[in-house]
């Protein structure tokens, strides 16, 4: 028998997601974000309103960076998200992480976290049914403590995801099928 549950943001896992981006300072802002996702293969949508120091930040410097937090960093994501950087100017300051300026676009890539998307900014959509910052993923980078020769192992990601139903986080570590193979063992 099935149980009626709350209606709630319910896809699970939803990612935690670490948006860094650079104030008009030059200072390091970052915010936590569970509603995100891959549009296409090179495109970032982030669903965030317009009231975050960070959606400000983007559309200024024109770049921002998602990073997948990992269970090693709970502490510090979770502050991410429940501190704004519109009060809390260091905010970055006092979670004690370091950040490296990006290569190839105007914002910070945060140290500690092992995989890093670097985005420029596309558009910024708001409508009816949500809004969100639109970004193109120009490079890739993974911290040589997640790779295996020259494969990244999510399995050394030590990934977090959010649990909306229990405000929980979870550590996604264990591969446990193969993409496109398994379930060719069913078609006939």
């Amino acid at each position: 028998m099935r149980k009626q549950l709350k209606i709630t943001e319910g896809i699970f896992p939803m990612p935690v997601l670490m948006v860094a981006t650079y104030n008009e300072d030059g200072s390091v802002n970052v915010m936590n974000a569970a509603w995100g996702t891959m549009q296409e293969r090179d495109t970032v949508v982030l669903n965030l309103t317009e009231t975050h120091k960070t959606v400000k930040n983007i559309r200024a410097r024109g770049a921002f960076t998602v990073s997948i937090a990992d269970a090693a960093h709970v502490v510090e994501a979770d502050y991410f998200g429940v501190v704004s950087g519109n009060n809390t100017p260091s905010k970055f300051e006092n979670s004690g992480l370091t950040a490296s300026k990006s290569e190839v676009v105007d914002a910070p890539v945060v140290n500690e976290f092992p995989l890093c998307l670097e985005c420029e900014f596309i558009e910024y959509q708001s409508n009816e049914y949500g809004c969100g910052v639109i970004g193109k993923v120009v490079r890739v980078t993974a911290d040589e403590s997640v790779m295996e020769g020259d494969k990244l192992n999510m399995a050394l990601v030590n990934a977090i995801a959010f649990d909306p139903y229990t405000h929980g986080y979870y550590k996604v570590t264990e591969r446990v099928g193969e993409a496109f193979k398994d379930g060719m063992k069913l078609k006939k």
